[in-house]
């Protein structure tokens, strides 16, 4: 009996987790965001970066010295990237997290998932994840 309850909470953790990954109609205004944060990291323009920022990264970092401080040594793919190609929009948990396929100078290919936040209309960054990203090419 105990095997079969646990097979049942997985296989439900499983069916809530493949309609979470169930991809979203692509949102120029988002990919404009994130690749217009990018971009000022290209140019080391961490006040142009910081406004990408929603008001929880802000209060965290307060200066856009400190954000680049982390992201350059934190995110080095993001500050620094080679290619980059835009994946899937989701929604997981009722936020909004779009995909992004980045290759570094290295070669070495990344998945980074930026959740997206609305501050007064606008899409903002309001957090970054690195996942695995074995066999994908960006």
């Amino acid at each position: 009996m105990r095997k079969f309850m646990i097979g049942l909470a997985v296989a439900a953790a499983l069916a809530g987790a493949v309609r979470a990954q169930d991809a979203l109609t692509p949102n120029p205004q988002i990919q404009g965001i994130i690749q217009g944060q990018i971009d000022a990291f290209q140019s080391d323009d961490f006040v142009t970066a910081f406004d990408f920022a929603s008001p929880g990264i802000k209060g965290t970092f307060r200066t856009p010295e400190n954000f680049g401080a982390m992201v350059r040594q934190g995110y080095p793919m993001v500050w620094r990237p080679q290619d980059l190609r835009f994946g899937p929009l989701r929604e997981i948990d009722g936020a909004l997290w779009q995909q992004v396929l980045i290759e570094d100078a290295a070669g070495k290919r990344y998945v980074v998932e930026y959740r997206m936040e609305q501050v007064d209309g606008a899409w903002r960054i309001s957090g970054v994840q690195v996942v695995p990203a074995s066999g994908l090419s960006a």
